[in-house]
């Protein structure tokens, strides 16, 4: 059976304008396919504006939009693709549609207009060897002028198609290679994509590697195949359900769900709980548009919560002490590059704890000279804290990079700008391991489950250095940048740090924030969120309060 008939495509269009405001609904039953290349939608449908010069008019988005929609849900791809910038892209993805991820009915209800953008909503139904599901979800896209043709064109990106659609990703339906898992916590409760969607991506990455072992039987679904071979499906609809194999994971519903409706507060942010004592990983929770989880594959800047890492190490090498005061000027020059403190403050007289309380750039950046070593830094990260050894999470995540650097780099790496890469994983196991001395590599699911080797540091923390750096993240809760976002955890063995990281070419710097209380430690990310506190601060905050 081809194709088509398994996506029970039938012969014949009806395009309806279902009334309305605005562009009304756009209403397909069956298929069809367009004979010439004109403006005009098959169908009878509207026709999209002429050729011109200059920005896009609001009115001329509005119709080329309305052209597009009525030709995509006429199921004619060749008069979709035609009115995008990306025709050969297009009409593939547009024919896959109907074709490969088997949608066998689609309504598209423009929404709200901003200039040139146009969001519209999509019903559709996926039908699959008789059985049929619905599909329902929300994107957006924009029309620019066409620079050969001059033409306002559908600027064509996968997500035009499904909002999840990345680029080089495409929409398949059918019965997947990989059988279901059903996921549970460390309590036995099972784990859904519906129920917590943060998880959607770990689930399917638990899937790949481990449906087979389990002995699980595959379903029908609709799900987004990768760009990237061999990185694991999304699945976006299940129309059968097979027969799911289980697996035993460590994270906590409770505070997975606490983790859940805290990233919701913020656009593109993401946060993760580990438990030090052991480095089970016991939330991971993302709120982004693309679906990406940037929580445990992102790699970004992490501004002054890095400053764990380089107060670890300069009171690993004796050049600081906590109760020693150590200088901190309003700004500090390193081989030609200035840099400074927030606000241009100062502190006189002060303790080494209160200029890491305080978030004084200025004050580590002044040891870099005494300590004289490019790698002094790297070398901390990696045998200390296990960023820069492989790690086996038991889902795909990125590691933390602190390469070796000099100059003016060296002295924004003490700072956690340059060169640094982390994401709210590595940054929750970096707080983990400085509450505790001891490095713990996180895992989702038990090493025992599949025999994997777990990374692990060269040397364990100097008690000495642990305790004053414990000491030091507590006075950042209590009297420091962190105190505003820590004052709503309950209890007094609490501690915090706070980071702002600038990007190059973003208006506001991204906000960071890392904190432990108790047994959990979490570390959170806000894209473009400003300062540590403001917007990162109360996520983790929400978390701790949770485990």
């Amino acid at each position: 059976m081809n194709g088509a008939a398994k996506g029970a495509i039938v012969g014949g269009a009806l395009l309806a304008m279902l009334g309305g405001a605005g562009y009304g609904v756009y209403a397909l039953v069956g298929d069809t396919g367009g004979e010439d290349g004109s403006r005009s939608t098959s169908a009878g449908g509207p026709a999209a504006p002429a050729k011109g010069s200059g920005p896009v008019s609001d009115k001329d988005a509005a119709q080329t939009a309305k052209a597009f929609f009525a030709a995509w849900s006429a199921g004619d791809e060749r008069a979709g693709a035609d009115l995008t910038n990306n025709p050969a892209e297009a009409q593939g993805a547009l024919g896959d549609f109907r074709n490969k991820a088997y949608v066998s009915k689609v309504a598209i209800t423009p929404g709200a207009q901003t200039g040139t953008t146009v969001a519209y909503s999509v019903a559709a139904e996926v039908t699959y060897e008789g059985v049929t599901k619905p599909l329902a979800y929300e994107s957006k896209l924009t029309v620019v002028r066409g620079n050969t043709t001059g033409l306002p064109l559908v600027d064509w990106q996968p997500s035009v198609l499904h909002p999840q659609l990345q680029k080089g990703e495409k929409l398949r339906g059918g019965a997947p290679a990989s059988p279901p898992v059903k996921a549970v916590d460390r309590s036995g409760k099972e784990l859904t994509a519906e129920t917590y969607p943060s998880l959607r991506p770990v689930l399917d990455s638990l899937r790949k590697t481990y449906g087979e072992k389990l002995g699980g039987k595959g379903g029908v679904e609709l799900w987004i195949e990768p760009a990237v071979q061999g990185a694991p499906r999304r699945s976006l609809l299940t129309l059968v359900e097979g027969t799911p194999g289980r697996i035993e994971t460590v994270l906590d519903a409770d505070v997975q769900a606490a983790a859940e409706k805290a990233v919701l507060k913020f656009p593109q942010a993401s946060v993760v709980a580990v438990q030090p004592s052991t480095g089970d990983v016991l939330a991971i929770a993302d709120h982004r548009g693309d679906g990406f989880p940037a929580s445990i594959s992102g790699g970004r800047a992490p501004g002054s919560t890095m400053k764990i890492v380089t107060a670890a190490m300069l009171l690993d090498r004796g050049l600081v002490s906590a109760d020693k005061v150590a200088e901190c000027p309003p700004e500090v020059s390193w081989e030609g590059r200035t840099f400074k403190n927030l606000k241009g403050f100062q502190l006189e007289n002060e303790t080494f704890a209160t200029s890491f309380a305080q978030s004084c750039n200025t004050a580590f950046i002044k040891q870099i000279k005494p300590v004289h070593d490019i790698d002094a830094l790297p070398k901390e990260a990696l045998e200390v804290f296990g960023i820069g050894v492989e790690w086996k999470v038991g889902v795909p995540t990125v590691d933390g990079k602190v390469p070796p650097a000099t100059g003016p780099a060296a002295a924004a790496a003490y700072i956690g700008q340059g060169q640094i890469q982390m994401n709210p994983l590595t940054m929750a196991s970096i707080t983990a391991t400085a509450r505790t001395g001891v490095f713990r590599q996180p895992v989702v699911v038990e090493a025992s489950t599949d025999g994997r080797q777990l990374a692990k540091a060269s040397r364990r923390m100097k008690p000495a250095v642990a305790a004053q750096l414990v000491r030091m993240m507590k006075l950042t809760a209590t009297d420091g940048t962190a105190r505003g976002a820590m004052s709503t955890v309950g209890g007094s063995d609490k501690g915090a740090k706070t980071g702002s990281a600038e990007v190059d070419g973003a208006q506001n710097p991204d906000s960071w924030f890392t904190g432990f209380s108790g047994d959990v430690a979490a570390a959170a990310f806000v894209e473009g969120g400003g300062h540590g506190a403001d917007a990162a601060g109360p996520i983790v905050a929400a978390v701790l309060n949770a485990g």
